[in-house]
């Protein structure tokens, strides 16, 4: 009997137990909350960047008939950016380590990326094919393709583990793959972006654990290979030459980046204020794209891009926190890719657009005018967000 009774009474115990972990009715249980510096690092972004390419586009679409054209626009890809975001922070992040997403992913991208090079398909601007227009709307695969290699990246380097300090073994097999994206972008052409992977990926690669030298190395070989495509025809030729003296080439290749150069004199330390730049007025080509942050300059000055800078470092700061924060190494290495992405696509940009660079076709996020390219953008940080929440249930 006094048996019966202690089994009895241990299974009272557990099913009390098991009641109290149980959600009260009415308590659900919620993921934790996302990194908050993140999400306000970005809400700045996004509004800076809306006031910005409004004073940018406004002078040449107000001629068009509605002078908020391009905000309609980037407010469209922002919605469409903020609902996949939404969904993405809730989807544990372990869905992305699966082979079969991983897959997925790069096909996807590469079938996009062939299929933007035929000439049926793929819209030509500026003696570059990098569009495909559907419904109306353009989109740009090499966008998608970036952020797919980076879910990559983290799954490949998670899956060699130690073999990340062999060179032949390890480094080498890894960057096949970003490899074959960065000569498929290249035939769009885009060296910018397709640069932009390669040093996103070593970048990567050093995160994981892999040697100074052997990192070296593969910095040698990337410039060699830059040098040589830039030097291989005479319009790339002239537009690496042009950066030096942009004014001695104002007729050709200097003309875009001397006309940035003269928005940021004319703004010097505090701006000329919003839209009393003038530089937009028809001297600067494209002042809503590639070259907004001369708009920051002109109409902001100094201050203004000082402040935006330090946004964008705010951003990396707060995404590189999460990815040291992550326990989980494809956690770890998915957080800081994506962070790496979108700050060193800035930095080039605003390298280029100051005269520190060649000019390249490069946007600046959440400032340049493109609603798809900042719907990518955001879903990407949908899964940023996710890696901060580290999938831990709290019962509030």
């Amino acid at each position: 009997m006094t048996q019966v009774g202690s089994l009895k009474s241990r299974k009272q115990s557990r099913r009390w137990q098991d009641r109290r972990l149980a959600p009260m009715p009415g308590i659900e249980p919620r993921l934790k909350p996302v990194d908050k510096g993140v999400l306000l690092t970005l809400a700045l972004l996004l509004m800076a960047g809306l006031v910005v390419l409004f004073s940018a586009s406004y002078y040449v679409f107000q001629d068009q008939g509605d002078a908020l054209t391009k905000v309609k626009q980037q407010l469209f890809g922002i919605v469409i950016g903020a609902v996949a975001m939404f969904v993405l922070s809730r989807i544990d992040y372990n869905f992305w380590r699966k082979t079969w997403v991983v897959v997925s992913m790069l096909v996807v991208a590469a079938v996009l990326l062939i299929l933007v090079l035929v000439p049926s398909i793929g819209s030509r601007m500026n003696g570059s094919r990098r569009w495909i227009l559907v419904a109306g709307v353009s989109f740009q695969p090499s966008e998608f393709a970036k952020f797919a290699i980076v879910l990559y990246m983290a799954h490949a380097l998670t899956r060699i583990g130690d073999n990340i300090m062999r060179f032949f073994r390890g480094i080498i097999p890894v960057l096949i793959v970003p490899g074959a994206a960065f000569l498929l972008i290249l035939e769009q052409p885009n060296l910018s972006t397709a640069g932009s992977i390669i040093i996103v990926s070593i970048i990567m690669i050093y995160i994981a654990g892999a040697k100074f030298r052997h990192l070296g190395l593969l910095g040698i070989a990337g410039a060699a290979v830059g040098i040589f495509y830039a030097w291989s025809e005479p319009y790339r030729r002239d537009r690496l030459l042009s950066f030096r003296d942009p004014f001695a080439m104002m007729r050709d290749e200097g003309y875009q980046l001397a006309q940035s150069l003269i928005a940021f004199g004319s703004g010097g330390l505090f701006g000329m204020g919003l839209g009393q730049g003038r530089q937009k007025m028809a001297y600067l080509p494209y002042p809503e794209s590639d070259f907004i942050f001369a708009i920051v300059g002109e109409d902001f000055g100094l201050l203004g891009c000082i402040v935006v800078v330090a946004l964008y470092l705010a951003f990396i700061f707060a995404g590189m926190r999460v990815a040291l924060n992550c326990q989980d190494k494809f956690g770890s290495l998915l957080a800081s890719g994506i962070t790496m992405m979108i700050g060193i696509q800035a930095l080039l940009n605003m390298g280029v657009v100051i005269g520190l660079l060649p000019t390249t076709g490069l946007p600046l996020p959440f400032f340049s005018a493109g609603g798809t390219s900042i719907a990518v953008f955001m879903a990407a940080i949908g899964i940023l967000l996710n890696v901060s929440r580290s999938n831990e249930m709290v019962v509030v």
